[in-house]
């Protein structure tokens, strides 16, 4: 029932969402990490840094090391797994793969969340194997404290919204970056390119949350005919460059999905 979570390898990603559900209120004592190389958790998580000193009070655990390091230490935490929800943040690992390394867990979840998590604003995309409807229940709620929880029926989109919401934030950082950097190239100083783009790209994320209208009617409405922003929206649409460039990206991000779950 998600009670008591265990969270084995507790780095950026892992990190985030045990900050993100502290922040939300949840009792310290619900977590427990282990990983060898966390200089501290943080106050009344415990921390463990060999599976043999953990106590067997959880019934979930949350994988948050590598992907490529399941082969490695799956055998090693096969007592920490068994009978309880597995709960995996392993980019590519299918929920097969779970299954065949921990086949003694009485559930897998496969989880993607993003570093928003730690500000309690990140999709958390779940999609699992095992869980009766009310452990269902209580996983959704869980990862739903860490913004928006979505359940996928489907695995084989797993990869593309992990392309989308996982690594998202990603591809706009380097959007923000590159904004502020055009800036520069044509003049600018770099001190504020950097903070206007970052002012900006916020308040226009904030804008099209709260708006009853798409993004693309959003820009179509900052773009008066002839002016300053209809001349930039047109170099972005001409062949549609924008989007295929991000199509690109996207299918890029996606594949290694599929390359992680075979090894590569």
């Amino acid at each position: 029932m998600l009670n008591h979570l265990l969270i084995i390898g507790c780095g950026n990603m892992g990190g985030a969402m045990l900050a993100g559900w502290l922040a939300a209120g949840e009792d310290p004592a619900r977590f427990a990490v282990l990983d060898p190389a966390l200089p501290e958790a943080p106050e009344g998580v415990a921390l463990y840094r060999d599976a043999a000193e953990v106590p067997r009070a959880h019934d979930a655990v949350l994988l948050g090391f590598k992907p490529q390091q399941l082969g490695a230490l799956g055998p090693g935490l096969q007592e920490l797994n068994e009978g309880r929800t597995v709960c995996s943040l392993l980019a590519g690992i299918t929920r097969a793969q779970l299954a065949a390394a921990f086949p003694t867990a009485s559930a897998h979840i496969r989880v993607m969340p993003n570093l928003a998590a730690r500000i309690n604003k990140s999709p958390v995309i779940l999609c699992e194997a095992g869980l009766g409807e009310a452990a269902r229940t209580a996983a959704f709620a869980l990862f739903d404290t860490l913004g928006s929880a979505v359940l996928l029926a489907d695995e084989a989109q797993f990869d593309l919204v992990t392309a989308l919401a996982g690594s998202g934030p990603g591809f706009v950082y380097r959007f923000i970056d590159a904004l502020a950097g055009a800036a520069v190239d044509l003049g600018l100083d770099e001190q504020t390119a950097a903070s206007l783009a970052l002012a900006t790209v916020e308040g226009a994320a904030a804008l099209a949350a709260a708006s009853d209208v798409g993004p693309a009617t959003l820009a179509d409405r900052v773009a008066s005919p002839g002016g300053m922003t209809r001349e930039g929206l047109n170099v972005l649409d001409e062949g549609a460059a924008l989007r295929r460039l991000l199509a690109d990206t996207l299918r890029a991000t996606r594949d290694k999905g599929a390359a992680l779950s075979k090894g590569s």
